[in-house]
């Protein structure tokens, strides 16, 4: 078997299955397979898979184990010479892991490779692609000092800005939303620490792959959305989660130095100042208008008739005129993943906001700012 994808899950049934839909399409011509570990969840996340998904490997755990033992759960029952872990809450293309596979496969160094990761708003993830963090990149980071200078070397070395979001090449760190690697070497290097802090599990893995001398690679020739916001960046936890990773992080690699210590309070200070003065966020507006991608009618109307407020159908070789509270919804029946990927950055910061409907399903998702991981709509029968 070439490939095995894990999906570890908690909680999140519809994101769950818009991403094992897309996974489905992206295996097409791929010996490979899927397994979905679900960290006891409470919504009927197993039951939606055992009805809609009947062929895929399902593991249902009787505790939340976490995501670095959820994910090593995976990864002993896969098959593949090279296995993907991938977040419920991601979206791929149809020719993603195609394109992922190919560029591994001419590697002679390969560690893990990781793609392109846009929001629910089209916009570039920059987490896509990271280095290691050292005191001043970690004080840089958790101080906010590189969205001031968002092109210095100095300021961005937390997201390796020595590469554009559209330039492959070697980085240090990849993200665990979406990661490609030899079983092999995962086994090796023994998976995920089970005693990681929270967002440092990826930084681990992918810095004990570096140990292994191997590289990592930001591979942008594929993008995939990813619901996940900026909002925990906003809040006290963050910072103090952020501040336990990377202790974890540098205790088990290096040593946890007075000046590690001084930068982490120096950077918190800083960044509180600046969220004071910057005040609260930008309310959402809602929808004035919408337009649904797709030739069903009956749809249209039943989302007419559910929003109260005038929806029309339009196809994505028509411009849609700019206005700040349109909603672009993609009726899934109708376009492949690919194309609506494609949409979202097309139509990114235009005052569009993008909603899918996956197929054959009675939902839609999507995110309306930067600032939240997208919400769930029910599509009712009225």
């Amino acid at each position: 078997m070439e490939l095995s994808i894990i999906i570890l899950n908690y909680n999140v049934r519809y994101f769950l299955e818009q991403c094992v839909l897309s996974v489905e399409s992206a295996l097409n011509g791929i010996d490979g397979e899927i397994i979905v570990v679900d960290n006891n969840s409470t919504d009927d996340s197993c039951a939606m898979m055992k009805q809609r998904f009947p062929n895929v490997k399902l593991i249902e755990n009787k505790e939340n184990s976490g995501f670095p033992k959820g994910n090593n759960i995976g990864v002993s029952q896969a098959k593949g010479e090279y296995i993907c872990i991938l977040n419920p809450d991601t979206i791929v293309a149809e020719d993603t892991f195609t394109k992922v596979l190919a560029f591994a496969k001419k590697q002679k160094d390969l560690g893990i490779v990781g793609v392109k990761l846009i929001d629910g708003t089209g916009n570039f993830l920059p987490e896509s692609k990271r280095g290691i963090p050292t005191p001043w990149v970690a004080f840089a980071k958790i101080a906010g000092l590189y969205r001031f200078f968002p092109k210095s070397r100095t300021f961005g070395k937390y997201y390796a800005e020595h590469l554009s979001e559209n330039e492959t090449g070697k980085v240090d760190i990849l993200v665990g939303a979406f990661m490609v690697m030899k079983r092999d070497l995962y086994n090796e290097i023994g998976g995920f620490d089970e005693n990681c802090f929270m967002y440092s599990d990826d930084i681990d893995l992918s810095y004990r792959v570096l140990k292994k001398g191997k590289s990592n690679y930001y591979f942008h020739e594929t993008t995939i959305v990813h619901y996940k916001g900026e909002s925990t960046i906003k809040d006290g936890m963050y910072r103090k989660r952020f501040q336990e990773a990377m202790n974890f992080f540098y205790k088990k690699h290096f040593r946890v130095s007075f000046l590690f210590s001084i930068f982490m309070k120096m950077g918190i200070v800083f960044f509180s100042l600046v969220k004071l003065f910057q005040g609260k966020p930008r309310q959402i507006s809602k929808p004035d208008n919408y337009a649904l991608v797709s030739e069903n009618e009956i749809l249209r109307e039943k989302l007419e008739n559910q929003f109260r407020k005038p929806v029309k159908c339009q196809d994505l070789s028509q411009s849609f005129s700019k206005n700040s509270n349109i909603e672009m919804i993609f009726d899934q029946n109708h376009l492949d993943f690919k194309t609506i990927i494609e949409a979202f950055e097309a139509n990114k910061n235009k005052g569009f906001y993008f909603k899918i409907i996956p197929k054959l399903s009675d939902f839609m998702i999507g995110s309306n700012s930067s600032f939240d991981r997208g919400e769930v709509v029910k599509i009712l029968d009225l």
